[in-house]
């Protein structure tokens, strides 16, 4: 499913002034599976099957005592950190692209990503790596299951999802 397509399928317009309660399912994560494809409209959504995508920001600090203050920590960085898990469902393009060689077995693990909401179209758009950690499990008579991280490479920059992409 691309971002046009989910977009459409919510029944939901982005709006920027939009207020009140957002869901778990009100979030959008998509990954560019083809430079071909250089609209975020056209990109890969992280849906089908999937259980969880939680968004988590891990930040880095420096700890350190002064003179008449004492201590005092300093924020030096912070990363995006998704964690994307559900059941396996071959033909899914998002899982398709996920669970691939390619990507399982750790080459060309960077993809551009964004993560944004429905209700206001804001986020944010960066780069990512996506690390999977475990492609089928499960209990015998279950269905098969998968997971992965996303990281974020640097700071992402501000997203707001337009029908223009």
């Amino acid at each position: 499913m691309t971002v046009a397509e989910a977009i459409t399928k919510s029944g939901i317009t982005p709006s920027a002034s939009y207020t009140g309660i957002e869901t778990a399912d009100d979030f959008v994560f998509a990954i560019q599976t083809k430079s071909t494809k250089s609209k975020e409209t056209d990109w890969v959504v992280c849906a089908d099957h999937v259980k969880e995508h939680s968004g988590a920001l891990n930040s880095s600090t420096t700890s350190d005592t002064f003179i008449r203050t004492g201590p005092t920590d300093t924020k030096s960085a912070v990363q995006r950190t998704l964690s994307v898990n559900g059941n396996r469902c071959v033909g899914d393009a998002f899982q398709d692209f996920l669970l691939s060689r390619k990507i399982v077995f750790g080459t060309d693990v960077i993809v551009p990503y964004i993560y944004f909401s429905l209700r206001t179209g804001k986020g944010e758009k960066g780069s990512c790596s996506l690390i999977v950690t475990s492609d089928v499990g499960g209990a015998a008579g279950s269905p098969a299951t998968f997971a992965c991280d996303v990281k974020s490479i640097g700071a992402p920059d501000e997203f707001a999802y337009t029908a223009a992409g």
